[in-house]
């Protein structure tokens, strides 16, 4: 199929749902929650470089519960 086809018929369902009331609308709150969760995925869960394993780790590395992956 197609990619256009494929839109058209997404478009259509999408229109469907939202006369018949049952669409989903984000809120800013729930779209920022998402785009932050996907961020976090795109980067392996991580928000900041890994810290090679023969570094001293500086004032800034909290304990975190074991949570980052040093390479163990």
């Amino acid at each position: 199929m197609s990619a256009e086809k494929q839109r058209e018929i997404a478009s259509k369902g999408g229109r469907a749902a939202h006369e018949k009331g049952t669409a989903h609308e984000w809120t800013a709150d729930e779209a920022r929650n998402a785009g932050r969760k996907g961020g976090q995925v795109s980067r392996g869960g991580r928000g900041r470089l890994v810290v090679p394993s023969d570094a001293t780790p500086g004032p800034e590395a909290a304990d975190d519960g074991g949570a980052t992956n040093r390479g163990e």
